[in-house]
């Protein structure tokens, strides 16, 4: 890790602490020189030093160390292809992506991107797709545990454009995960439109 991703690393954990340069300082035992010099990535913390930075912190230096320069495709295209859990039950197509994202958001490179978007995107397209079933149901409520896929079908066999519009829908949804997949494999930035920001 070079010393300019170590300082911001340093200075996000200070601040997700709630400490000022001083406090952190006074929690290390570390002169305050040496915390701001550190933050502005003029000197790179190593053996006592870091190990009194990273306890005041409350992380290992192993944590500190390995931070966001990992490029991990393969998790990518996983977190992508996670969303592909719609098909059982569109809220694990935010469920387990979420689980994903949280899990390494901050340790894989675009990770955290991504899943905002793919996140933000798969809540936008629930939303689309129970306001279509409400107005398909005129209003009735529907129960948690309704299954998307035997209303699909239902509405297939029995051709109705609630059923086209849900067919769009879902074909709408695979489409932009299976690019996001290649894109991810190519090591480009994912896109997910239309989305409202709900993780910013």
């Amino acid at each position: 890790m070079n010393n300019q991703n170590l300082s911001i690393k340093i200075k996000d954990l200070r601040n997700r602490k709630g400490f000022s340069q001083e406090q952190l300082a006074e929690e290390s035992k570390l002169s305050l020189r040496t915390i701001q010099r550190i933050e502005k990535g003029e000197s790179t913390p190593r053996g006592d030093t870091l190990l009194k930075l990273t306890q005041a912190l409350g992380v290992t230096p192993d944590d500190l160390l390995e931070w966001t320069d990992i490029e991990d495709k393969g998790y990518l295209t996983l977190l992508n292809l996670s969303a592909m859990s719609i098909l059982i039950h569109p809220l694990l197509g935010i469920i387990i992506p979420l689980v994903m994202w949280v899990l390494k958001r901050e340790k894989i490179k675009f990770v955290d991107d991504t899943g905002k978007k793919l996140i933000s995107f798969q809540i936008t397209w629930i939303l689309t797709v129970y306001t279509v079933l409400i107005i398909a149901f005129k209003g009735a409520f529907l129960p948690f545990n309704f299954s998307i896929l035997n209303a699909f079908f239902n509405f297939i066999t029995q051709f109705s454009f609630i059923g086209l519009a849900l067919l769009i829908l879902y074909l709408y949804n695979i489409v932009f995960i299976i690019v996001n997949i290649r894109k991810s494999h190519k090591g480009l930035k994912n896109i997910y439109v239309p989305a409202i920001p709900f993780l910013k």
